[in-house]
């Protein structure tokens, strides 16, 4: 074997790695901890994560993509790097290797280079980009190369991708730079409004899984959660208790966003792939999938049946490496930038 195909979802919240003949093998934070006195790396992924908010003065954790894009190119680089030399741990050498990548739809042409250009550097000898939600309808299974359309709405980390799909290429699409990142912000800032209490992105992040619904529900299906943080106007550490409805409010504007710009590319899609979408659906992919209560909702404001695909968090991941089959036809169709020598770029 000269090499090996690899597919990657580069999420501003997690990294998943496909490697064919294996499926998804790794599923870490996007995380870089740091020392500031030396730059010296002193973790990634997992551990980098629990060191958030937690770190002395010279040590900082860090994410080096933002909205899905690099916004630390060195750290997204020695990251891509640490995950790929783990990957391949049992191999003495990995040769001719070919590395596809998901991006946001809505990435710039520097954000893409940016991202070819750190693929070519950790020793990819050919690296390609895909459009994260044609990856993501790839990675669900739908038949994105017929001439009949597919709506596919990917909700991650940093970014949320709205498009609808035929013949291999994305027909319409929108890319909002929002998803579960900026919903754990959103509850911080609620938190904090409503209670008086400091709370951390992990912690927030805990409740919108736990106890988030993005729908009113009976009050005896509603859940309570306890938190801890620290007084705002005190100073002190303190608990207090937050039910649904706390979450479901503090989230809001964020799931509005979604369901507007999804409002939109339905508005934006010809007539006959319009008939397509109400027969087949819409697809729901990516983390924020699995937000309690989000088909219902975007049935509730579409009228359109709405479903979470299989394993919705692997999908980028999974696509990203079934794509490599494909490649010549997402090539033909504009779904696939490509880079086979770092001067060649483009």
């Amino acid at each position: 074997m000269l090499g090996l195909d690899i597919g990657i979802d580069l999420g501003t919240a997690t990294i998943l790695i496909y490697v064919k003949g294996k499926g998804v093998i790794m599923r870490e934070p996007s995380v870089v901890a740091i020392d500031q006195n030396n730059n010296k790396i002193l973790a990634v992924g997992s551990e980098a994560k629990r060191m958030l908010g937690r770190t002395p003065g010279n040590v900082v954790a860090v994410r080096p993509l933002q909205s899905g894009v690099i916004a630390n190119y060195t750290m997204t680089e020695a990251m891509i790097r640490h995950f790929l030399k783990k990957t391949m741990s049992g191999l003495n050498k990995f040769l001719r290797h070919r590395v596809m990548i998901g991006v946001p739809s809505g990435a710039t042409d520097v954000e893409r280079r940016a991202v070819l250009e750190a693929a070519l550097e950790v020793g990819a000898k050919e690296a390609y980009l895909i459009e994260e939600p044609m990856a993501a309808a790839i990675g669900a299974g739908l038949a994105v190369e017929e001439p009949r359309g597919n709506m596919v709405v990917d909700v991650g980390g940093g970014t949320s991708d709205i498009a609808v799909i035929s013949l291999g290429g994305l027909v319409v699409a929108e890319s909002l730079r929002m998803g579960g990142d900026a919903m754990d912000e959103a509850i911080i800032r609620y938190v904090r409004k409503k209670y008086n209490l400091e709370i951390g992105s992990q912690t927030a992040e805990a409740l919108k899984i736990a106890i988030g619904n993005c729908c009113n529900i009976p009050e005896e299906e509603k859940k309570t959660m306890a938190v801890k943080g620290r007084d705002v106007v005190l100073g002190l550490p303190r608990q207090v208790e937050l039910t649904t409805n706390d979450v479901r409010e503090a989230i809001e504007d964020i799931v509005s966003s979604i369901i507007r710009s999804i409002r939109r590319v339905l508005e934006l899609t010809p007539a006959e792939l319009s008939a397509d979408i109400i027969d087949r659906g819409i697809v729901l992919t990516g983390g924020g999938a699995l937000l309690k209560g989000l088909p219902e909702l975007m049935h509730d404001q579409t009228g359109i049946k709405t479903y979470v695909a299989d394993s919705p968090h692997e999908c980028v991941a999974l696509g990203t490496g079934k794509a490599l089959d494909e490649l010549k036809a997402l090539k033909e169709s504009g779904s696939v930038y490509s880079a086979i020598k770092k001067s060649s770029v483009r």
